[in-house]
């Protein structure tokens, strides 16, 4: 390979993978929210690649196949297609292969999976998974069928055991939900290593932010996000550069209780946002989200959030590399 980095490539057709690709490192798995556990997959994928001079890509599957098997409930996505990408690339990897993930897809035989996907059409040199990875019909894609499959057809096989955190329990995605359904940010972001965060078009609202001196930048989230309803301290990224600020995720109880709606106040910035893309990185919980009995009495907490946000953004730290890759953090 060339030392000069070619730019991230996002495949999601294996008939047109990318050739430059093809005879790579390859990480499986799902990947939602590139947490810690998930980057020493990746990790291990980038150092092997490294070592054979060879191109380091993730495999992935959308949407995610609990989502499939029920429908009813959908996985709440820590990391979007999109913003998992973006976390892939930032972490270092050349790129990433989105497969669609359908009962189909998921009855093909782990062997076929082997031969056609990842020989025929990737060529893969290695493979890198997770301990707790299957694939195929019945799950019968284990690791020591793939180990067993590599042996087979002449590619390697790396096996990764399960990564747990300062207090010995495994870091998983599900833990993540977990601790953002309670307001946990702390927790949230220990786990992944980096501010958990989310994007979305800023899009017109009623306006009653203007009228108490606190005009938002309004956001809705994906249907299944199961986020705490409240008040955070929040850094966001505008044209690509950090505004920090104090976000309300909720109903609204003393206006309309209506649908949840990310508000996003940003401090000493002034500037038109409709329509525009921001990234929204979490980094403290303030308080639950309250109604009260009239406008002055919530202006006055405004006032007092918009103190606490600004200490807490102050203190910040970059959690990682990563983090101060993706931009959360200023260099």
């Amino acid at each position: 390979m060339s030392d000069i980095r070619l730019p991230f490539t996002h495949a999601e057709d294996l008939d047109r993978f990318p050739q430059h690709l093809k005879g790579g490192v390859v990480a499986i798995g799902n990947f939602d929210g590139v947490h810690r556990g998930h980057r020493v997959v990746l990790q291990n994928a980038i150092d092997i690649a490294h070592a054979a001079d060879a191109p380091v890509y993730a495999m992935t599957f959308e949407p995610h196949p609990r989502t499939v098997f029920n429908p009813d409930k959908p996985v709440f996505r820590l990391t979007p297609q999109p913003a998992r990408a973006e976390v892939l690339e930032a972490f270092g990897l050349d790129g990433v292969l989105v497969l669609p993930f359908s009962r189909e897809f998921a009855g093909l035989e782990a062997a076929d999976f082997v031969r056609k996907i990842l020989i025929d059409s990737l060529a893969i040199q290695h493979a890198v998974t997770g301990h707790d990875f299957h694939f195929g019909r019945g799950r019968a894609g284990t690791p020591d069928f793939l180990k067993a499959s590599g042996s087979e057809h002449g590619f390697g096989v790396t096996i990764v055991a399960a990564e747990v955190d300062e207090g010995r329990e495994v870091i998983s995605s599900s833990r993540i939900r977990e601790a953002l359904a309670e307001g946990d940010i702390s927790l949230a972001n220990g786990l992944l290593g980096y501010r958990w965060f989310v994007e979305a078009e800023v899009r017109h609202g009623e306006k009653r932010g203007r009228v108490l001196g606190y005009p938002t930048a309004n956001l809705r989230l994906a249907d299944e996000c199961t986020l705490r309803h409240g008040i955070y301290a929040v850094r966001v990224l505008v044209d690509g550069k950090p505004v920090d600020g104090v976000a309300s995720y909720g109903r609204r109880p003393t206006f309309d209780n209506g649908a949840p709606l990310l508000e996003v106040f940003l401090f000493d910035f002034s500037g038109d946002l409709y329509g525009k893309q921001l990234r929204v990185s979490f980094v403290s919980y303030l308080r639950p989200e309250e109604k009260f009995t009239s406008l002055d009495a919530l202006i006055a907490q405004m006032d007092r959030d918009s103190a606490e946000a600004r200490a807490a953004l102050a203190a910040m730290q970059p959690l990682s590399p990563l983090d101060l890759a993706l931009g959360s953090v200023p260099l």
